[in-house]
């Protein structure tokens, strides 16, 4: 079946913080907590793995904490912190701040390759949508980096109580695409969510690589568990 839709993962695959250590670093400086960048940045992936470890698959993150979002984040930064050792404690100012950075553009960058590729698909007529596990911050904030506009739908987790690699989040966006599972893939960076969910969803998937700062884009199959050629994508996605 020709393809008709392309679902796109959003961190890591369109968008990227290059600067999440400095950021986090430099606020808690500010709220008085000493923060290394480089320990910073050490911590934070391993803290995102161990809260996301806590989180039963496919169950939302975000809408089942009690604070919602901001309550997350604000577990996420004190997590972090006991990792830095620090004698004082990070106040909820200090996480409203942090919240606050990244949900502005300037704390994100667009890989070089994304605005192309995205044109292109437009120009072919093929559908396009966001499937993300992110917060209610991600449609205003790709609406300020200008990206909205590529995109038919953007799903994103938070505001529909599903997360990736839950196969009802790809099928709540084939849905609003009109387009059956069949006929649509799914690009992402990561194996699980990404890959796995889509192929649940009984997509295909493609799987998003980036090392050396060069992109590779493999398709993932269901019965086998090698990488096949990518003739069926569009030239410039392949591009990525």
């Amino acid at each position: 079946m020709t393809l008709r839709a392309i679902t796109f993962d959003v961190t890591h695959t369109l968008i990227h913080c290059p600067r999440v250590a400095e950021i986090y670093a430099e606020v808690l400086r500010r709220h008085g907590i000493e923060a290394p960048v480089e320990e910073v940045r050490h911590w934070i992936p391993v803290v995102w793995q161990e809260l996301a470890c806590r989180t039963v698959t496919g169950r939302e993150r975000f809408s089942l904490h009690p604070d919602g979002a901001r309550g997350w984040w604000q577990d996420f930064l004190h997590r972090v912190c006991d990792y830095l050792d620090s004698s004082k404690r990070p106040t909820r100012f200090t996480a409203a701040e942090l919240y606050h950075r990244f949900a502005r553009a300037d704390a994100w960058e667009i890989y070089p390759e994304v605005r192309p590729a995205l044109e292109e698909l437009q120009r072919q007529g093929i559908a396009l949508a966001v499937v993300s596990n992110w917060d209610e911050r991600l449609g205003p904030l790709l609406t300020r980096l200008d990206l909205t506009r590529y995109f038919d739908a953007l799903v994103v987790s938070a505001r529909i109580g599903l997360e990736k690699p839950d196969p009802r989040i790809f099928q709540y966006a084939l849905d609003l695409l009109g387009v059956p599972p069949e006929a649509a893939a799914h690009v992402g960076d990561n194996a699980r969510e990404d890959v796995e969910g889509a192929l649940a969803a009984g997509m295909k998937a493609f799987h998003l690589r980036r090392e050396g700062g060069k992109p590779a884009l493999s398709e993932v199959t269901p019965d086998t568990e090698g990488l096949a050629d990518l003739a069926r994508l569009p030239e410039r996605v392949v591009a990525l």
